[in-house]
């Protein structure tokens, strides 16, 4: 489920033209999924890392792939209520089954207790059987201090990145042009 409808076509290539388009282009085929390859997004805030993350996955929903949209934090909210009731493995299951799995927003905040074991089991059961995007503000080698363990870092992103495809996503933030455009809009406008 998408919190909202995300297309490649209403995204701006030309707001940042340093973003990879052709490889963007080439994700949105859905081969990588086929090949059971994985992605990461990685790029400050604003530049359009979920937007594209939503687009592939509507992609690959109309090629006929089950596609799960979560964002890390609800992810694992929604593992760690499965401690309390009984439920962890079923819902550790609903991450591991779909032929392709987006995360958005890994790193945000950093991982805690259970998290980075919970991210471990995902990504090993999901190796070479079915991909995963992940977008990130963090670059990879800040990836490995989101887990308190280095050889669960090691094992997971080792596990992770051994079949990805990185797209380095770099420029302004949309949102911040929109806030610009905005002002700017109503700086004009005076009350009578």
């Amino acid at each position: 489920m998408f919190e909202e409808h995300k297309t490649l076509e209403d995204f701006e290539f030309q707001f940042n033209p340093k973003i990879p388009k052709g490889k963007i282009l080439d994700l949105a085929s859905c081969s990588f999924i086929e090949r059971h390859e994985n992605v990461a997004l990685i790029g400050p805030c604003g530049v359009g890392k979920s937007h594209i993350s939503k687009a592939i996955g509507h992609r690959a929903c109309r090629a006929g792939f089950d596609v799960l949209y979560t964002p890390a934090q609800k992810m694992f909210a929604y593992i760690r209520s499965g401690k309390a009731d009984n439920t962890y493995e079923r819902k550790l299951l609903r991450f591991i089954t779909p032929h392709l799995l987006i995360i958005d927003d890994l790193g945000l905040l950093p991982l805690q207790k259970d998290e980075p074991s919970a991210l471990f089991e995902i990504i090993r059961a999901r190796y070479e059987k079915s991909s995963t995007i992940i977008t990130s503000n963090r670059d990879i080698q800040e990836w490995y201090s989101l887990f308190e363990n280095d050889l669960l870092a090691s094992s997971t992103l080792d596990r992770f990145f051994h079949h990805a495809h990185v797209v380095i996503m770099d420029g302004r933030s949309y949102r911040s042009a929109n806030r610009s455009t905005k002002n700017t809009e109503t700086q004009g406008v005076t009350n009578s």
